[in-house]
């Protein structure tokens, strides 16, 4: 058996470093327990950026991967599957949308939301070819593809990697009289994220959703709510636009869609929106290849059949009240909705998650001083009163 350090060591040496991951291996998983090569168990409390709603490897998931490996895993877009249009199928019934493209990658499908934006801001909405404007806002996390990080406020993640992509304005995030005076007869879409993620789970001030989506009717453009960390059940809601009653015109699908398997995501839309594609106009080999429909299928069934959004919405609730209980200086603020949760500090965050680590709970930072909770939607509830009792101790005054 490899030790956690050689493992870590090869990772090291042959690796590009891209990402610095905390000195923990992962070599085994099951539910919401993950298992070091030395035996070492601990509380997947980060659930993979929420692609783990489900937990790790949840057998009914597992059972439809492997009866779908033993038929076709792929057959390209150049040839029907047996599986794709029922896929598209279930997953218009829990958007309420007409029309599903399936692609990969969560920033594939932001890509893909963004190509879509604009050829409906030309085709549809009369704006003229080359200037087409999208506004996004500051400190959002959609990905890291060139033209994804062109929206991006992050240096880190755009560092040497211009020239960027034109046509996209900036406004902080939350601010609904900032979208209304961004808007010029050039713009095509807001793209957001309900709450955003990598930001640090930053809640918008409550009418937000509502008064965003007045303004992106009455002034003709398309309201694209990113909620591949946020959607399926992740805060209390299939979707986190649900939160205000607001429907976009297109969600942004991943993560949690996939299983936790494989990658899986979608762009989800009306007819009037996603009938902007002809055949040659966009497209991808992989994108909804029947394992990944498979395992998908399987996967939106769980979540209505066990209700996952009343499940993260009860269990949210527990873990957001003990841990507002903790009585400690440095936490500024604990904030989230449904298992979708972070904890700031006023220093350093990173001796908290070593903290967590020591009583066998794994989460991860984000932007120095804040830490992210989002465990799977399914733990059952005495274990995660067991991961509430030991996050409190690492959180607590030493």
């Amino acid at each position: 058996m490899r030790s956690s350090k050689d493992i870590i060591r090869k990772t090291q040496q042959y690796g590009a470093a891209n990402y610095q991951p905390h000195e923990v291996v992962i070599e085994s998983a099951r539910g919401f327990l993950v298992k070091t090569p030395e035996g070492e168990e601990y509380y997947d409390m980060l659930s993979a950026y929420s692609a783990l709603n489900f937990g790790h490897l949840h057998p009914e998931l597992v059972e439809a991967a492997k009866q779908q490996l033993e038929k076709v895993t792929l057959t390209s877009r150049a040839f029907h599957s047996s599986l794709l249009g029922e896929f598209c199928e279930k997953l218009a019934q829990l958007t309420g949308k007409e029309l599903i493209l399936p692609m990969n990658t969560g920033a594939e499908a932001v890509e893909t939301a963004v190509k879509t934006a604009r050829r409906w801001g030309v085709d549809v909405k009369g704006v003229a070819e080359n200037r087409q404007e999208i506004i996004v806002c500051e400190n959002n996390f959609h990905g890291r593809t060139v033209t994804v990080i062109t929206m991006s406020s992050d240096p880190a993640a755009r560092r040497g990697f211009g020239p960027y992509t034109p046509g996209f304005v900036q406004i902080p995030f939350g601010d609904a009289a900032a979208l209304e005076n961004a808007v010029t007869p050039h713009t095509a879409a807001f793209l957001f994220e309900p709450i955003q993620g990598e930001a640090g789970v930053i809640v918008p001030p409550e009418g937000y959703l509502k008064a965003v989506r007045e303004i992106c009717t009455r002034h003709k453009i398309l309201m694209v709510a990113d909620e591949v960390q946020t959607g399926l059940a992740r805060t209390g809601k299939m979707f986190a636009c649900m939160h205000e009653d607001v429907e976009p015109d297109i969600y942004i699908l991943g993560k949690a869609l996939g299983g936790g398997i494989l990658p899986v995501s979608a762009v989800a839309a009306d007819k009037d929106i996603l009938g902007v594609y002809e055949p040659g106009s966009h497209g991808s080999t992989f994108g909804g290849n029947p394992l990944a429909c498979a395992v998908a299928l399987k996967a939106m069934e769980i979540l209505v059949r066990d209700d996952y959004p009343a499940q993260a919405a009860e269990k949210g609730a527990y873990v957001l009240r003990e841990l507002r209980a903790v009585a400690n200086p440095d936490i500024k603020e604990v904030r989230g909705k449904g298992l979708l949760i972070g904890v700031e500090f006023k220093g350093p965050a990173a001796p908290y998650v070593e903290r967590l680590k020591a009583n066998g709970v794994l989460a991860k930072e984000t932007h120095g001083t804040i830490i992210r909770l989002a465990p799977p939607v399914n733990i059952p509830a005495d274990r995660l009163a067991d991961a509430v009792r030991r996050v409190k101790k690492a959180f607590s005054p030493a």
